[in-house]
C-alpha cells in the first residue's frame, strides 16, 4: 500500500486546526473511487476551446467598504441632488467620458483603460460581497471558495523564487481576513508583503542584511532537518505544508531576484513621488516591481470605502490618493512595456446607495457598481455597460462576479470550468457559472 494525496491541499477544520488528507489505495473501493478515476478528475476540462495566455500577471486593486460609483465614475449630473451628490465632473481623455473632478491624473489616462459602469450583484454585506467578488462564486462571509489569487498559486505554482500570489499589504478584511486560500488549503496563500510605505519597511524573514555566513548555514541546516522531520510525520498538514515549500522560502532568503523583487527602495524619489507617498500610492509602486519580477497575481488592498457618514469630506481625502497612485501604476506599465503582458482590474465588493442617508453617507448597494480594467488586450477607452438616471439599477450589460473572475481566469490561461478536487475526494469545478466579459479586448 501508498499514500495518493487526492489534491495538493489543506484541510480547515471549525477549530482552525488543519489535517492532510489521503487515501491508501487499497481503500479507494471502499469510497466508490477508482486510481484511473482519481486521477482523471482532476484533468476533467469541460471546455477544449481555452486560447492562449492574454496575460503573464494580474493586479487586483481592491477597494474594501465599496466605492461610490456615483461621486467617481459613473456621476449623474441631471439628478436630484440628494442623489448627484456635490462634485462636478471634468472632461477626459475618452471623448464624452467625465469623470469626478478629484481626479485629473485618471482623466487624463481614461484613455488606457476600459470603464464598466454594470458591475452588479444581490449582496449588501461586507463579508458575503467580498468572498463572492475575490472568488467569482457565492458562498457564506466565512470563505468557502479558495479567492481567484490562491487559485492562480494553484494553478500556476512558483516559477521562480518569487510567490505566485502576493497581497500588498496584505489580505482584505473587515471584522476578520477576507478572499482566503479556503479548502485548496493554506500553501495558496497570499504572500502579506506589509506596508511599503513604512519609512523602515522590510519583508518579513526575506532579508539576509546583517546575517554571517554561519547563520545563513544553521538556517538552511534548520530547513533540513524540517524537511527531514516532514517526511516522518506526514500525517501533520503544517509540517508537511513546510515540507513542501521550505526550500523556495529558503531560496528566497537568498535569492538576489527576490530581494529586487520587494526592494522598493531602489526607485528613484521622482517616481515614489509620482505614485504618492501614501500607503496605496506605494502599494501600486510595489505591484509594478512584483509582477516586474514574476509573481503572477497581486492584489493592492485599498480599504476604507464604507463612508455611511459624512461621505463627501472622506472622498475629499480619498479619491486624490486614489488618482494618484492607480493613474501613475497605468502610465508606468505602459511606459515599461509591461501593460501589454498584466491585466490590471479595479474594483470594491459593491457600489453605493443612489440617495444620500440622514448623515449625508452613501450605504451598501450590490445592485450597479463601477469596474476598472487595463492592459493584456484590453481595449482602451472602452465604455461599457450603463445604470440607469439615478444610478440604482443596471440597464446595459450587466456584469456579476462570476464574470469578473472568468474573464481574469481566462486571462492567464487558466480554465475557470477545470475541475479541483477537495480533500474529500469531490471534483468542484473552479467557477460555477459565468462568462468572460469579451466586449472588454478589442
Amino acid at each position: 500500500m501508498f499514500d495518493i494525496q487526492l489534491a495538493p491541499v489543506n484541510h480547515h477544520l471549525c477549530n482552525g486546526q488543519t489535517r492532510r488528507d489521503f487515501l491508501r489505495v487499497g481503500a479507494l473501493g471502499a469510497l466508490g473511487l477508482s486510481l484511473p478515476t482519481l486521477l482523471a478528475a482532476d484533468q476533467i476540462r469541460t471546455r477544449s476551446n481555452l486560447g492562449a495566455p492574454r496575460a503573464k500577471s494580474v493586479i487586483l486593486v481592491f477597494l474594501g467598504g465599496g466605492i461610490s460609483h456615483h461621486d467617481s465614475f459613473d456621476m449623474k449630473p441631471d439628478a436630484k441632488e440628494e442623489i448627484r451628490g456635490k462634485y462636478s465632473s471634468i472632461p477626459t481623455s475618452v471623448t464624452g467620458l467625465r469623470i469626478c473632478e478629484l481626479m485629473p491624473k485618471m482623466a487624463k489616462i481614461m484613455n488606457k483603460v476600459a470603464l464598466v459602469r454594470s458591475g452588479t450583484h444581490e449582496n449588501d454585506h461586507h463579508e458575503t460581497a467580498t468572498n463572492w467578488v475575490l472568488s467569482g462564486r457565492f458562498g457564506t462571509p466565512f470563505g468557502d471558495h479558495p479567492s481567484i489569487g490562491s487559485v492562480v498559486a494553484h494553478e500556476t505554482g512558483f516559477s521562480g523564487v518569487v510567490p505566485p500570489y502576493v497581497a500588498v499589504p496584505k489580505n482584505p478584511s473587515f471584522t476578520w481576513e477576507l478572499g482566503k486560500s479556503a479548502w485548496i488549503g493554506g500553501r495558496y496563500e497570499s504572500f502579506k508583503c506589509g506596508n511599503p510605505n513604512d519609512s523602515k519597511f522590510k519583508v518579513r524573514d526575506l532579508s539576509v542584511q546583517g546575517m554571517s555566513s554561519r547563520t545563513l548555514e544553521r538556517r538552511r541546516t534548520l530547513l533540513k532537518a524540517v524537511d527531514h522531520l516532514a517526511a516522518q510525520v506526514i500525517g501533520n498538514d503544517q509540517i508537511t505544508t513546510y515540507d513542501e515549500f521550505g526550500q523556495k522560502a529558503a531560496e528566497m532568503i537568498l535569492s538576489p531576484q527576490a530581494q529586487t523583487a520587494f526592494a522598493i527602495d531602489q526607485e528613484t524619489p521622482a517616481i515614489r513621488d509620482d505614485y504618492g507617498r501614501s500607503e496605496f500610492g506605494q502599494s501600486c509602486l510595489m505591484a509594478r516591481r512584483l509582477v516586474e519580477n514574476g509573481v503572477r497575481f497581486v492584489t493592492v488592498n485599498y480599504g476604507g470605502w464604507d463612508h455611511h457618514e459624512k461621505i463627501f469630506p472622506a472622498l475629499d481625502k480619498k479619491l486624490p490618493d486614489f488618482d494618484s497612485g492607480f493613474s501613475a501604476l497605468i502610465r508606468d506599465l505602459h511606459s515599461r512595456g509591461l501593460l501589454k503582458d498584466t491585466l490590471v482590474a479595479c474594483f470594491g465588493e459593491f457600489g453605493r446607495t443612489p440617495k444620500l442617508n440622514a448623515k449625508a453617507g452613501r450605504d451598501h448597494w450590490g445592485r450597479a457598481g463601477s469596474l476598472l480594467f487595463a492592459g493584456a488586450g484590453v481595449h482602451p477607452g472602452l465604455v461599457l455597460g450603463a445604470s440607469d438616471k439615478n444610478g440604482a439599477f443596471v440597464t446595459e450589460r450587466p456584469v456579476r462576479p462570476a464574470d469578473v473572475a472568468w474573464t481574469l481566469y481566462e486571462a492567464l490561461g487558466i480554465d475557470p470550468a477545470k475541475h479541483l478536487v477537495t480533500p474529500e475526494g469531490r471534483p468542484v469545478s473552479i467557477l460555477a457559472e459565468g462568462a468572460s466579459v469579451t466586449e472588454l479586448f478589442g
